[in-house]
């Protein structure tokens, strides 16, 4: 019998994380990024806050387990997620989501730099084609860095690589195991969704509530209810059937999604050098990651 949960599930991660980048191209056509961001956050913090209640399994987490929650949150969603969207403002989807799936090379390198894994001429060669991708992507559009708004644009969608990088690796130093994962993301979600919006009130320039469009506000919702909260759950549910190495292919196919919604959406244009680029740098990420489990079934524990 089909488990079509998973299945479900699988879907609802690709699927929705890959709209992810659409959707904050949207949101910030008339919603400062900043307030897109903080109550994107804020939003989903109260929704697991809900859930919590429901489950009686609201309480505190210790000052400690605090600690480490608020640095993954600072770097993952106040940086990553933060300055991506910040990023947004200036440069297309598609570019946004091509950039940032080259997270994986820089958690690798950082990963090799600090001890936790091994440097490889495999890894190498990916290593090699993720930066020529990266090359494919600015050769044609070096010019466009002369334009301020794009090139600190770029740098952002850099810094929020460095972030995401940053948080995958200190989870990894220590070894966190979490016990209760919506209990934690309650904090992480309020913690960002406060300073995000301190960040909204202190850095925007107009924050006119009256000139929000209904688009870009369901824009938002959409990235709090179902980018923040939905794939969520739906991505640790994967990861109790299948493995994670299995799980992580669909960070490919999200790329994938994102720069063809980007395509035929926002009608962003999509260059032969693009797809090369795009081609270069899935490929490589997928040789640095790839491992023998990938293709093999996770034995299901029935409780």
């Amino acid at each position: 019998m089909k488990n079509y949960k998973l299945t479900l599930a699988i879907l609802t991660v690709a699927v929705v994380w890959g709209t992810t980048f659409l959707s904050i191209r949207v949101a910030v056509e008339t919603i400062p990024a900043w307030f897109v961001a903080g109550i994107r956050q804020f939003l989903a913090a109260i929704i697991m806050m809900v859930i919590l209640f429901y489950r009686k399994e609201f309480k505190w987490i210790g000052w400690k387990n605090l600690g480490y929650q608020i640095v993954f949150s600072t770097l993952m969603l106040v940086i990553a997620n933060g300055m991506t969207t910040v990023a947004e403002e200036t440069v297309t989807s598609s570019l946004a989501s091509l950039v940032s799936a080259c997270s994986p090379i820089v958690v690798f390198l950082g990963s090799v730099a600090i001890g936790l894994q091994k440097f490889s001429f495999r890894a190498l060669v990916g290593i090699i084609m993720c930066f020529s991708g990266i090359l494919f992507i600015f050769w044609d559009g070096l010019n466009d860095l002369s334009n301020p708004d794009y090139l600190v644009g770029v740098i952002f969608l850099f810094i929020a690589i460095l972030g995401w990088a940053s948080g995958t690796i200190f989870t990894k130093k220590l070894n966190i195991q979490s016990k209760n994962i919506t209990l934690n993301l309650f904090y992480q979600f309020l913690f960002a969704g406060i300073v995000q919006l301190c960040f909204a009130f202190l850095f925007s320039d107009s924050y006119q509530f009256e000139n929000w469009s209904l688009k870009s506000i369901s824009a938002m919702l959409y990235l709090s209810i179902f980018g923040s909260v939905a794939a969520f759950f739906a991505f640790h549910y994967a990861l109790t059937r299948v493995s994670p190495v299995q799980v992580s292919i669909l960070a490919y196919i999200n790329t994938i999604i994102s720069i063809l919604l980007s395509w035929l959406i926002l009608d962003e244009t999509i260059s032969a050098k693009f797809i090369i680029a795009a081609i270069l740098i899935i490929v490589g990420v997928f040789i640095i990651n790839y491992n023998k489990e990938l293709f093999k079934r996770k034995k299901i524990e029935i409780k």
